[in-house]
């Protein structure tokens, strides 16, 4: 996959998803003292990036695959966003989903038309989608998939376009397709662009695979950010993490909370911990920031509930 890929399916699925506002914001920058830029995506259908991969996968179907239903496998945004892609192109869809996923995201998943299973956990949900393959759906992973990867993709090409002397990206990783498909962006436009990957503890997969040299599966995942907790990356994201970004930043869920607290006070919108977890990362790495480095947060979703708020305080 290059960044023709990522071009084309900017054009496929233009009509279908939001070109996301990005702003630069004097508190941030103040914050961080450097110039800092937030990439808006929780402003997204749906409430976050994913509906990029999933319009890009899906309309890159034929009509026979499409006439069979999808399956996907979520813990919440890839589920809202197959489940309204899905139900815009008229195609039938069952999300395989763990027990703990915060119950706004199985009412937003319902709400969008598609039928949710629940099981256990991640782990669960992601071998219940084989017997769904098997009767003959075709699966929508939630990152190892180059079509989705490519529909991510064109976050970063919004970017460059809003920004075009970026020096830093910082984008959350679950299983690294939206990290991989922005940093594909950025570096072809500029291989100097520094991409800084980001996990919280307990949803690290990607930090832990690169480590051990390879794919690592969880054994749960703890961490409050559940978008971002996939149970495991791949050879093929790991590679590109491998080969593209700077580092992977581990955060606790703790210094997501209070950044996602400064974000709500100081910008006026409720993030993810998911999100939040960027300007965590890039206060700890403030200092490989210039006077005149620009430095871009990808704020990639929103879907917190004030219950899920108030709890996150209460921690």
């Amino acid at each position: 996959m290059d960044i023709n890929d990522i071009k084309a399916a900017r054009d496929r699925i233009a009509g279908y998803v939001k070109r996301t506002p990005l702003e630069y914001s004097s508190s941030l920058s103040k914050h961080l003292g450097t110039n800092v830029f937030v990439k808006y995506e929780l402003f997204q259908k749906t409430g976050a990036f994913k509906v990029r991969g999933a319009f890009n996968k899906l309309m890159s179907m034929s009509d026979e695959e499409r006439s069979r239903g999808v399956v996907a496998v979520s813990g919440g945004n890839h589920a809202q966003a197959v489940a309204y892609a899905a139900s815009v192109l008229g195609v039938d869809a069952v999300i395989a989903m763990p027990e703990n996923t915060p119950e706004t995201y199985l009412n937003a998943t319902r709400g969008y038309g598609a039928t949710v299973d629940l099981q256990a956990t991640i782990a669960k949900a992601f071998e219940r989608v084989k017997e769904y393959e098997a009767a003959g759906r075709i699966f929508l992973h939630p990152f190892d998939d180059e079509l989705i990867i490519a529909g991510q993709g064109t976050v970063g090409l919004e970017i460059l376009e809003d920004v075009p002397d970026v020096t830093d990206i910082f984008v959350s990783i679950g299983g690294g397709g939206l990290a991989g498909g922005v940093a594909i962006a950025a570096k072809a436009a500029n291989p100097d662009i520094r991409v800084w990957g980001v996990e919280t503890v307990g949803a690290d997969a990607m930090s832990q695979a690169l480590a051990a040299g390879e794919p690592v599966t969880l054994s749960a995942i703890t961490s409050i950010a559940k978008t971002l907790g996939a149970p495991y990356v791949t050879e093929s994201t790991l590679t590109m993490a491998r080969d593209l970004l700077e580092s992977v930043t581990v955060i606790t869920d703790a210094e997501a909370v209070k950044a996602l607290t400064f974000i709500a006070e100081r910008l006026k919108v409720i993030t993810e911990p998911a999100a939040s977890c960027t300007l965590a990362a890039a206060a700890k790495l403030r200092d490989n920031f210039s006077a005149d480095s620009k430095v871009v947060l990808i704020f990639c979703g929103g879907n917190t509930s004030i219950a899920d708020a108030c709890g996150y305080l209460a921690m």
